[in-house]
């Protein structure tokens, strides 16, 4: 029992450090479209922000984003394959604004990973992008963390989906007429649809991956444009 009580702790660790907002993403300057949607009037209290959260952002991740970080897990042993997966991903974002916080949020993780870690995969996807083959998305920086660190599947999709959830959370705060203990209301809610959606996004097949949400492509091609920002995307 001892034995492997510590077999399945052994990777936690590293996945709290990296998952941490201590680690240095830059994630925090990006609202990901929470911010033109604030300017729109389709976020603006809790009520909204929950309505939000469910709505746009639980869709998105049951169809896109953890199918496609279950499939860059599962590629990430090969850096053609993840790069293909990556290709798949830059062209799912539509607005500009979207792909390009992708990248810089990923190349920002896979150079904090590599700060610790001189995996030759790490390397190879760097190259990768480096060369254009590869655009450096963060799914596919979290799927090389996933791979290195041994985290099983669930937790990894568990933790990008909290992530994501938070994220918002922290972006409203700055948006917003909240406080810390509504966000925390809001995300408690919303993290009780997790674990479903993370069940469903298994069952996700590569050729069936995909939504089309347009108020977020809107938002974010609108971000681009606005006279103030606070976030940069």
């Amino acid at each position: 029992m001892p034995s492997e009580t510590f077999a399945i702790a052994a990777w936690l660790p590293a996945l709290l450090q990296t998952s941490d907002p201590l680690f240095p993403t830059g994630a925090y300057a990006h609202s990901l479209g929470l911010e033109e949607i604030v300017r729109l009037g389709g976020v603006r209290d809790e009520a909204s922000l929950g309505t939000f959260l469910t709505a746009q952002l639980m869709p998105q991740l049951h169809w896109v984003d953890l199918p496609y970080l279950r499939f860059a897990i599962e590629a990430a042993h090969c850096v053609e394959a993840l790069s293909a997966v990556d290709q798949e991903i830059d062209a799912w974002k539509l607005a500009l604004e979207a792909r390009s916080s992708s990248s810089q949020i990923g190349t920002r993780r896979l150079a904090a990973l590599r700060t610790t870690s001189d995996d030759p995969r790490l390397l190879a996807y760097t190259a990768a992008i480096k060369n254009g083959h590869a655009h450096g998305h963060h799914l596919c920086a979290c799927a090389l963390q996933a791979l290195l660190q041994h985290t099983p599947l669930e937790a990894a999709l568990l933790v990008y989906g909290y992530q994501t959830l938070a994220g918002a959370c922290m972006a409203a705060l700055k948006l917003i007429r909240i406080g810390q203990d509504g966000c925390q209301r809001v995300l408690t809610k919303a993290l009780r649809s997790l674990p479903a959606a993370v069940s469903l996004s298994l069952l996700v097949k590569r050729q069936d991956a995909g939504c089309f949400s347009p108020l977020l492509e809107i938002a974010s091609m609108r971000h681009a444009f606005a006279n103030e920002r606070l976030f940069i995307s």
